[in-house]
């Protein structure tokens, strides 16, 4: 496990990212404001507040095991690269797998709500969005996938995070919920219906016109 001596932006949003959490639930939790959350991530190197610190402090004891190992995992390649100190934007990649007139969606847990969305997971510096993608597909839904289009990426407006997005094609796995501790659900919902389960304005507009031409 970590031991952090010193917050800094880029280690605040890797707790950020390690809980899944968007800026508005992460500023809530440690007494911010959004804006203030966003800031790390414009600017890695600086240094939070005294009493930010504490408040991440608290927060990472306080976590998981799971979440820790995850923490652990998004800065361990970093901290190894002594002759590369500079710090990298952190990356998702997100996988929109369709099987037939059926898209793959999980259900995540949230501290006041539950949501629908794709399968997604943290990008280590180095790695490879698109195995990212296949990776993850699997290791929350235990469905294997093959990517067919790179969809383009942007900055993810609900957590500043860069996100890539692959549409993905179904090769074989039924859905299930293979991690309960961040989801409650996994689902294959009609093409058709999807924005009933996410809001049409909160969906990156290629992925609808992808599955539309699919």
């Amino acid at each position: 496990m970590i031991v952090v001596t010193t917050w800094t932006g880029r280690t605040a949003c890797a707790l950020q990212a390690a809980l899944r959490e968007t800026n508005e639930s992460f500023a809530e939790r440690i007494g911010a404001v959004p804006r203030t959350v966003a800031g790390w991530h414009r600017s890695p190197d600086l240094v939070p507040r005294p009493e930010m610190q504490q408040a991440l402090d608290t927060i990472y004891e306080g976590a998981s095991e799971y979440v820790k190992t995850r923490f652990s995992s998004l800065l361990r390649p970093a901290s190894s690269e002594l002759a590369e100190p500079r710090a990298q934007a952190l990356r998702i990649a997100i996988a929109v797998v369709i099987r037939g007139d059926e898209v793959l969606l999980v259900c995540r847990r949230g501290d006041d709500a539950l949501t629908w969305q794709f399968p997604a997971g943290m990008v280590k510096p180095g790695g490879s969005p698109e195995a990212v993608a296949v990776q993850e597909t699997l290791a929350e839904t235990g469905v294997h996938c093959a990517v067919r289009q790179h969809l383009g990426g942007r900055l993810h407006p609900s957590t500043d995070v860069l996100a890539a997005y692959y549409l993905c094609e179904h090769l074989m796995g039924e859905a299930a919920n293979l991690d309960a501790q961040e989801n409650v659900e996994v689902a294959w919902v009609p093409r058709a219906s999807l924005t009933r389960f996410i809001p049409a304005e909160k969906i990156f507009e290629p992925i609808l016109s992808a599955l539309e031409a699919a």
